[in-house]
């Protein structure tokens, strides 16, 4: 059984001794076996991992290059040396499939390797001023300088590679960070913090904290903290904005993503990403696979591939390697879309196939003619449920993509390349995927969504832009006289 505590300036407190600090609990979502438990903290905990990130700021800022890109090639490694346990701890704590937590767990590597390559040249810029005529024997430079403090909030769903995407940027950039995990998957992202630490992190330049709520808003308005790394929840998400409207803040929250099939795709390969995009990991993922929209001409011959996949999908138990559609978190997350399915069925929708629920796990479901009316039509399900619907005309199925109020990826299916490129140039989202689902995201890329799905993009060097602050230096080299004779 794993044991997690937190990580402050270097130190670790709340072991499983330790009777002055709370222990947290966690079961596996699948059959509820005790997985391990984790140290909880309070505010002056809280505070603690400030006040050392703040401090361990005033050195690690000034840290050469060579020892921030050393520091990231050996978490790489270190991540590399213990994959199978890591993949073991992510399969059980938060119910991803066995060959889903390879994927992270692997990706987990590739993002702290991709920052250390950044490290190399990020960040420093010359500019020729000489266009202008005052600009004659001056030099221009801009460079990029870490912000401070970066607070950054993890989900459950990638507890590992979404702590990833945050800390690696961080650290390469010369910020230091104090990191708290979800409270329903806290031993995958502890643990990411102690791995980072024994890797050679210094102290204070990575802390970790895991507890309440109300810690967290009281510690906030902290003005060392200098920007909010937030993925979460849409209403949790717009609230930080709003609060703390001063800060620097990148908000990655919620997604309906819809896929459109052309009448020209190929629909057998259409069928087999539309599936796994849409349960694979019970559909836990913000740019998974929601809305399927489908040209009139190949409607019935998708509906029913669709509807004999969802039927012979494999779901069951996360170390089973032929799972696809594991448990969700807890037996209130698929309660939760039991509702939504059960609302859109009452207001006139069909089940083709699935919508049965045993505990925690959610059958695979396939949902005909949702009402627009209904939750299921225009908020995000976050469980494997996938809506059917036809359309005749494909700008005006864009049009009803655009509708929704979220945006973070989408998937168009089609061989005709004019086409591709109108959905490029009309669907707003933050990223458009041309034959394959909308749930493909390479960690080197730009990522993130429009409308209620967020502000600010991720991906290393995208979230190493968010992380900086550019400044520019100009110096005039020589005065103005005319060259020797």
């Amino acid at each position: 059984m794993t044991h997690c505590e937190l990580l402050i300036d270097g130190f670790f407190i709340g072991g499983p001794c330790d009777q002055a600090t709370g222990k947290q609990v966690v079961r596996a979502p699948f059959d509820g076996h005790i997985v391990g438990t984790a140290a909880e903290g309070g505010f002056t905990e809280l505070r603690g991992c400030v006040d050392a990130a703040h401090e361990a700021f005033q050195t690690w800022r000034r840290s050469p290059r060579r020892e921030r890109q050393r520091l990231l090639r050996n978490i790489a490694s270190l991540v590399r040396e213990r994959r199978e346990e890591l993949v073991d701890l992510l399969t059980h704590e938060v119910g991803k499939p066995i060959v889903w937590s390879r994927g992270e767990v692997d990706r987990l590597t590739l993002t702290f390797d991709l920052a250390a390559d950044e490290v190399s040249w990020y960040g420093l810029e010359a500019m020729p001023v000489d266009f202008d005529p005052r600009g004659d024997g001056v030099r221009c430079t801009v460079e990029r300088f870490p912000l401070g403090v970066v607070f950054c909030i993890v989900p459950y769903n990638w507890p590992f590679n979404l702590a990833a995407h945050k800390i690696a940027p961080a650290l390469a950039t010369g910020n230091t960070v104090v990191l708290k995990p979800s409270p329903l998957a806290p031993l995958s992202t502890l643990t990411l913090a102690r791995l980072i630490h024994e890797a050679g992190c210094p102290p204070g330049v990575i802390n970790a904290w895991n507890g309440p709520t109300q810690a967290v808003e009281k510690v906030l308005p902290d003005p060392r903290i200098k920007m909010l790394s937030f993925t979460g929840s849409v209403p949790v998400g717009w609230s930080l904005k709003e609060k703390f409207a001063d800060r620097r803040i990148v908000l990655e929250l919620g997604g309906d993503a819809s896929v459109i099939v052309a009448a020209d795709a190929d629909l057998e390969w259409a069928t087999k990403r539309i599936i796994a995009g849409g349960y694979g990991y019970a559909g836990q993922v913000c740019i998974a696979v929601q809305h399927v929209l489908v040209e009139r001409a190949v409607y019935d011959g998708m509906r029913q591939r669709l509807t004999e996949a969802t039927l012979t999908c494999p779901t069951g138990d996360p170390t089973d390697e032929a799972t696809v559609c594991g448990p969700l978190i807890n037996e209130a997350a698929a309660e939760k879309v039991q509702a939504m399915v059960e609302e859109a069925v009452t207001a006139g929708a069909t089940v083709l196939a699935g919508g049965k629920r045993s505990g925690a796990l959610y059958q695979p479901t396939l949902v005909e003619n949702v009402p627009s009316s209904t939750c299921l039509a225009h908020e995000e399900v976050f469980g494997p449920v996938l809506t059917l619907q036809p359309f005749d005309h494909f700008a005006d199925t864009v049009a009803r993509v655009n509708a929704s109020p979220y945006g973070i990826q989408a998937g168009v299916f089609t061989r005709d390349p004019d086409q591709a490129e109108f959905a490029f140039r009309e669907l707003q989202v933050g990223g458009v995927v041309i034959n394959d689902y909308p749930t493909l995201r390479f960690d080197n890329m730009p990522y993130g969504g429009v409308k209620r799905s967020g502000f600010g993009r991720e991906g290393v060097r995208y979230a190493m832009d968010e992380m900086t602050e550019p400044k520019t230096l100009l110096v005039r080299t020589s005065a103005q006289m005319p060259p020797p004779k």
